[in-house]
């Protein structure tokens, strides 16, 4: 199905293009290709001998990588979540070779512009919100079927919705009348259960956020994908990851300081830093978007930068 030209503004490209520090015959992935923005300044900074390898779930990236480099021998794209990086690598003899890794977290600019997604609550369309729109359960699926307190644990804990209960049970007596099909339909709802209305925030945000999060599988996705990230990255090949809630960053953040730490060990143990094991190196601190690149994109408002170097 053709997109209609949705846009996608990369976030932070700047910052996170300079955190990878490319060496331009390395090896590096793009784990989330979107619409190739980071991708085409990474390729931009590449030589002969470099490569490139992206992954992405949704099957309209991957139409439009293989549209764009298609002729490009420098670059590969896999139809899959980030969380096969390590078994891909590992098939291609590349675990453990890759120069710096760049995951950019979330939903894309063209995911939630076209209303055939169903990611927004701002347009009506169908309430659909997979990445990978070939496969799996759809949000419609799963919220007409699903139990109130399993909708109110996902509200709650994935999209740290206060008023999940609430906006639950609201949920479960409305699909009684109808099945719920629609986002604009199931926003409303949502919004008439909402008591309290945070400023500049639609009712529905971090309910939506929540199912996304949920039937998608992305918290769980990122856990796994950090790992692999530091068992495929070469020694001094840097991990940049730009988050876009709390959930993730607290994700990132815990796991780069935990690797950076090391074991820990009992306080009064005499040690010395050589019996650290520290497995990876913090590279300056967190970075946000500056106001020139806010007023371009809104949407980068809650975006955060973090970079740690396997040492």
């Amino acid at each position: 199905m053709p997109e209609n030209n949705f846009e996608h503004k990369p976030v932070l490209l700047n910052e996170a293009i300079a955190a990878l520090e490319i060496d331009p015959q390395g090896i590096y992935v793009d784990g989330t290709f979107g619409r190739g923005g980071h991708s085409q300044f990474i390729l931009d900074q590449l030589g002969d001998s470099g490569q490139l390898i992206a992954f992405d779930k949704d099957p309209q990236a991957i139409v439009t990588a293989e549209e764009k480099y298609s002729d490009e021998p420098r670059f590969k794209i896999h139809h899959g979540s980030f969380a096969e990086l390590e078994h891909y690598l590992i098939q291609h003899e590349l675990c453990g070779k890759v120069s710096g890794i760049l995951l950019d977290l979330g939903v894309s600019s063209p995911q939630l512009d076209d209303p055939r997604r169903g990611f927004s609550f701002q347009q009506s369309g169908p309430l659909d919100m997979r990445m990978n729109d070939q496969i799996g359960v759809n949000a419609s699926q799963w919220i007409n079927k699903a139990k109130e307190e399993e909708i109110a644990n996902v509200l709650y804990e994935y999209g740290e919705e206060r008023y999940s209960r609430r906006i639950a049970k609201a949920i479960v007596w409305a699909r009684k009348e109808q099945p719920l099909t629609d986002t604009k339909q199931l926003a409303e709802i949502i919004k008439q259960a909402h008591p309290r209305w945070e400023k500049k925030k639609h009712p529905a945000t971090r309910s939506f956020q929540g199912i996304r999060i949920f039937i998608n599988n992305e918290l769980d996705d990122i856990d796994q994908c950090l790992m692999q990230s530091y068992q495929c990255l070469a020694k001094g090949g840097n991990l940049v990851v730009i988050s876009f809630h709390s959930l993730e960053d607290r994700k990132i953040k815990r796991f780069f300081r935990r690797m950076a730490e090391g074991k820990k060990l009992p306080p009064d143990l005499p040690v010395i830093e050589a019996d650290i094991e520290r497995k990876m190196k913090l590279i300056g601190k967190k970075i946000k978007a500056g106001k020139e690149e806010l007023m371009i994109n809104p949407r980068a408002r809650s975006a955060v930068l973090r970079v740690a170097s396997k040492l």
